[in-house]
């Protein structure tokens, strides 16, 4: 133990909770096989190292300590459910003992994401349940990724790990032939932290940036343990096209580029080669699906830099299938901008969505970028500052926000 103020305890148990806290609840839920009891446990330990650490300093390897008390106060709350000491051997064995299913899937969080993704739970809620339970992300963050306000995602949170807990439904891994049904969700909730952690692009967030590392490494493995699955095949090449310009994304002094500005020769081609080669292997499946299309038009992105040919007919082509299976909005809004690159910005203004009937795109930045570029290349420059002003009021990336900025400057600057 070393010494440490109530300041530095706090700061330790942030750090931890930010990093670590959806393994440690996949260590003690996996055995426990109760996910509320999981959190509740967890919540206490944390509690108690606030308390321990001032006085008795700060652990040398705060997860090892905090799983240790979370352990022994899910055993506490057992045997005050259940008025005996009994409990403390059952409990035990159960830390102790593995499941056959479980040793099915290689890796611990990956089967508490399934087991996450149970039927009887809201097929809606299941990924953000996985997001937050298993990978650790807030609601606030998990919100944002679906559009939805904060306090709505945050009640919809509640009332599922409610359900969970009244309908006493069993937090168990589930065996193999059960993961097809299950997949959709934990694709989903991969995906979705993979976009949080990529979103910091120039990789100075360090929890992001393991968060980015920590879904390519659930993508590989559900990919290699699901092999007949072409999405789970799509979603890994997806993740390679979007990592491969990682490095393009930001310019020698840290400025944000787009990617019509990119320098193809800084992509990353192994990556790019190799989600290739995936999306070849998926499509001989002869079965289509929202990653395997998502792939697709990264695909077509990268031939159109790297030959200068366009083929703005094949990428709306995709996103029309896409718009078929998803419906998104976010889809919505990137085949508006196509439709304007195959034909004009009118063409695409008529084909944006309507924010004014869709509350979510009201706070959703890239909607309001695309909506700012396509009033300016009609010549609404008015009209196009505005939308820029409310992009840049939503947007968090201090890189993107200048980039903005000068793009709305130079609207402005017509208008003279």
């Amino acid at each position: 133990m070393s010494a440490c103020t109530g300041d530095e305890a706090r700061s330790t148990a942030e750090a931890v909770a930010r990093r670590s806290y959806g393994k440690l609840v996949a260590f003690i839920a996996a055995r426990s096989h109760d996910l509320a009891a999981a959190e509740d446990a967890l919540s206490e330990a944390f509690a108690s190292a606030l308390q321990s650490w001032p006085q008795n300093g700060c652990p040398a390897n705060p997860e090892a300590w905090l799983l240790t008390v979370a352990r022994r106060k899910l055993i506490d709350m057992g045997r005050r459910q259940h008025g005996s000491d009994l409990v403390d051997e059952d409990l035990e064995q159960v830390a102790r003992a593995a499941t056959p299913a479980e040793e099915e899937i290689p890796d611990r969080r990956l089967a508490l994401m399934f087991a996450c993704a149970h039927p009887a739970i809201e097929a809606g809620i299941r990924a953000p349940l996985i997001l937050q339970t298993i990978l650790g992300l807030d609601a606030a963050t998990i919100a944002s990724a679906f559009l939805m306000s904060p306090t709505a995602m945050g009640k919809r949170l509640v009332r599922a790990k409610s359900k969970i807990r009244e309908a006493g439904i069993p937090f168990c891994i589930p065996g193999r032939e059960e993961l097809p049904g299950r997949l959709d969700a934990v694709l989903a909730a991969i995906y979705t932290a993979f976009s949080e952690g990529w979103s910091d692009a120039a990789g100075t967030d360090s929890s992001r940036r393991d968060l980015t590392g920590e879904a390519f490494f659930l993508a590989r493995l559900v990919a290699e343990m699901m092999p007949g699955e072409p999405e789970a095949i799509g979603l890994l090449a997806l993740m390679l096209h979007a990592e491969a310009r990682r490095g393009a994304r930001r310019s020698e002094d840290g400025e944000y580029v787009p990617l019509a500005k990119q320098d193809p020769l800084r992509w990353n081609s192994q990556m790019i080669e190799e989600a290739e080669a995936l999306l070849v292997r998926a499509s001989g499946f002869g079965v289509t699906g929202r990653y395997q299309l998502e792939a697709a038009v990264q695909s077509a992105h990268v031939y159109r830099c790297r030959t200068g040919r366009a083929n703005w007919k094949a990428v709306l082509q995709i996103y029309d299938a896409l718009f078929a299976i998803t419906g998104s909005p976010v889809v919505a809004i990137n085949r508006a901008l196509a439709l304007a690159e195959l034909y004009d910005a009118h063409a695409g203004l008529e084909a944006m969505p309507d924010h004014s009937g869709d509350g979510r795109l009201a706070e959703y930045q890239p909607y309001w970028a695309a909506r700012a570029e396509l009033l300016a290349k009609a010549g609404a420059h008015e009209e196009a500052g505005q939308a820029y002003e409310v992009a840049i009021g939503l947007e968090r990336d201090p890189a993107v926000r200048r980039f903005l900025e000068r793009r709305r400057s130079g609207v402005l600057a017509g208008m003279r």
